[in-house]
């Protein structure tokens, strides 16, 4: 079956035409342009359920995602977002957008069911330590797979975090992949956060993100006011996403990961 074919099973209109895109180097994803007229994006994938959940989580929170249209087995029909690119313009208004996106709190750090991107399994265990969360469930997973000395670094630094992490900061709804190609931006305005891997957790960890390939003005730091310290933790932060790419890319990313650990004192 074509995605056109399953794509009108699902949404129960007929498709003229399904143009590929480009979804990154862990899903497929397609505009469709249905036969009356509606635009959608189709994403196939094994764990778009997932996503249907998180999106819709982040549309709860009042911050702005695609609508969910349908989601069965392997294929999610959202609504197409028309949109300018990346932040752009729009970081004073990405600034609001997580603090809205932020203020949706879970009881506990984690998420309801874990996550993953591509071979790299994303644990999200419920826990009540965050520095235990950040050390379990993110950085310790990757040591087995790390040249020795490299995952005695990671073991270290793992072993430091309760005095370089707060202990129990405001479990916030974060949407856990967030650099700049997962915002769409139009004029100033954020037009909607794609491709989330949600968790709850500190808020800082999303401001970190923004920084792996993205170049903020101190004004949108400014505006989220994060807490004091948090420019020394957000190496900490970074090393997590910095090892998904070591470990699904390999190549430079060895040599960022060592800047994070350097700069941590490690």
């Amino acid at each position: 079956m074509t995605i056109a074919q399953a794509a009108a099973r699902l949404a129960g209109v007929p498709v003229n035409s399904a143009q590929a895109l480009h979804g990154g180097d862990l899903s497929s994803v397609w505009r469709l342009d249905l036969a009356d007229g509606t635009r959608l994006t189709a994403k196939q994938g094994p764990l778009v359920a997932a996503e249907a959940d998180m999106l819709q989580a982040i549309a709860a929170s009042g911050a702005p995602a695609p609508a969910v249209i349908a989601c069965e087995g392997d294929l999610l029909l959202m609504d197409w977002v028309e949109h300018d690119g990346g932040p752009g313009q729009a970081w004073d208004d990405l600034a609001q957008v997580l603090a809205r996106l932020h203020g949706a709190q879970g009881g506990h750090y984690g998420w309801a069911r874990d996550y993953a991107f591509g071979e790299v399994a994303i644990a999200n265990g419920a826990s009540d330590d965050w520095p235990a969360f950040w050390s379990e469930r993110r950085l310790l997973p990757f040591v087995a797979d790390l040249p020795a000395d490299l995952g005695t670094r990671i073991e270290q630094l793992a072993g430091s975090l309760p005095d370089l992490l707060p202990r129990r900061p405001r479990a916030a709804l974060l949407h856990g992949d967030l650099w700049g190609g997962n915002v769409l931006s139009r004029g100033p305005r954020v037009a909607a956060l794609i491709d989330p891997a949600c968790y709850h957790g500190d808020r800082e960890v999303d401001a970190a993100m923004l920084t792996l390939f993205d170049h903020p003005p101190p004004r949108f730091f400014d505006a989220l006011d994060l807490d004091a310290g948090w420019r020394e933790r957000q190496p900490a932060y970074r090393l997590w996403p910095l090892l998904v790419h070591l470990r699904l890319f390999g190549g430079h990313y060895r040599r960022e990961v060592e800047d994070c650990l350097e700069r941590l004192g490690h």
